[in-house]
């Protein structure tokens, strides 16, 4: 997978989030900062387009509750290991 998929990921949890939030302005620091969450995903083997839109999304919200990336870091992960965990679990993976 390439960057087109964390882009995409990071480009569909942010569109949301700007739906939810209006007064934030398109270039706020959480962008970048949701782009190096996911990116740091994508390069410790998370490939899975719909689970990086699952961590990109949770990484958001969790930042916007706990106000801190390391704890918004470590939520998105929970969620992320938490899904992963759900399709194994599954009869066909």
């Amino acid at each position: 997978m390439t960057s087109k998929t964390v882009e995409g990921a990071c480009a569909f949890a942010w569109r949301n989030y700007l739906l939810l939030h209006s007064g934030i302005n398109e270039n706020d620091s959480r962008r970048s900062a949701l782009y190096r969450y996911v990116s740091n995903l994508r390069d410790t083997g998370e490939y899975h387009f719909d689970l990086l839109q699952i961590a990109a999304v949770a990484y958001l919200k969790k930042l916007d509750e706990l106000h801190d990336d390391r704890g918004a870091r470590q939520a998105a992960d929970q969620a992320l290991a938490e899904r992963l965990e759900l399709r194994g679990a599954r009869p066909n993976g």
